[in-house]
């Protein structure tokens, strides 16, 4: 895909951000000018309380490459990325946040690697950074985990459109697209991205986003492994309880044969052992239905995807 080719759309989720929409729309007018792409900017409201919307369709009146769209409560970055995705035209898709963190001046450097041939490229951020310690710790575990060859998973990303169409995101795992992407089979590229300190607004970030960023992080690995074959998984688990059933059911013949012992403690754990692990095979073979439904839709999705681009262009022809 030639740099000529490229339509790019911004998205940016923003939620109590009026004072940095004027600011951040000027300086994507002025990237804009010199950028080798031409580009719209897809805001999206998500439950702003403080003037957000009325900013936003102020710049969508000066600048003609904006548009938007709210969500009437806050509904999570995630669910507001959705939505841009589905009213952006372009095909290519950049997400940023709406703090003026990142400039759009780095936009043009993402996109390169994008023209170049990778599907995705996510920005490492460059500077002072005040929650450093927990991004440090979050993306030395994503990259152990997820054998995800980049610095940085959460910062700003730009991301070919058949890549996202490809992916499906449950609440929160905007944090994992990377991952997921990667594991998709998605080529991943990084560039470096300057880090600045927020001017309006306050942060988003709590302190309870570390235990469900850390939960959501094992959810998305055991979807990504042990739910892709749960036979596997739960089949293997289940035999080791079963074998360790077997022993002590050995055992317990051994103590009541030979020596003369009675032990019903063991024949009850025996008997526990035993169904959990028949349970065990029991819930794998439940969920490998499970997931040949999964992958069933998935794949029609992706049929009637393909179908919808060959139909949207045989329409754009017939005009």
């Amino acid at each position: 895909m030639s740099k000529e080719q490229l339509q790019v759309s911004t998205i940016v989720p923003a939620m109590n951000e009026a004072g940095n929409i004027d600011e951040f729309c000027r300086l994507y007018a002025e990237m804009l000018e010199t950028a080798p792409f031409s580009g719209e900017l897809v805001f999206v409201d998500d439950g702003s309380s403080d003037g957000t919307l009325e900013k936003i369709k102020e710049a969508a009146d000066r600048y003609d490459f904006i548009r938007y769209a709210v969500h009437a409560c806050n509904r999570g970055l995630t669910a507001a990325l959705q939505t841009g995705f589905e009213i952006a035209s372009g095909n290519v898709f950049v997400f940023y946040p709406a703090d003026l963190q990142y400039l759009p001046e780095d936009i043009p450097r993402m996109i390169e690697k994008i023209a170049a041939g990778a599907d995705v490229c996510t920005g490492w951020k460059q500077g002072n950074y005040k929650k450093k310690f927990v991004s440090t710790i979050y993306n030395w575990l994503s990259r152990a985990i997820f054998k995800v060859k980049v610095h940085d998973l959460n910062a700003c990303w730009a991301f070919r459109r058949e890549v996202i169409e490809n992916i499906f995101l449950r609440r929160d795992w905007h944090r994992y697209l990377i991952a997921l992407a990667a594991h998709e089979g998605y080529r991943v590229e990084e560039v470096k991205v300057t880090l600045y300190d927020r001017k309006y607004g306050e942060t988003k970030f709590s302190v309870w986003r570390i235990p469900v960023g850390f939960l959501d992080m094992i959810a998305v690995k055991f979807q990504l492994s042990f739910l892709r074959k749960p036979l596997l998984f739960f089949g293997v688990t289940g035999s080791i309880f079963l074998a360790f059933g077997l022993t002590v059911g050995l055992w317990a013949v051994y103590l009541k044969y030979f020596q003369n012992e009675t032990q019903l403690p063991l024949l009850y754990l025996v008997i526990l052992l035993a169904g959990i692990g028949l349970g065990l095979f029991v819930m794998g073979f439940m969920l490998e239905g499970q997931t040949a439904i999964k992958e069933e839709v998935g794949d029609l999705r992706r049929k009637l995807t393909a179908l919808n681009k060959k139909t949207g262009s045989s329409d754009d022809t017939d005009r």
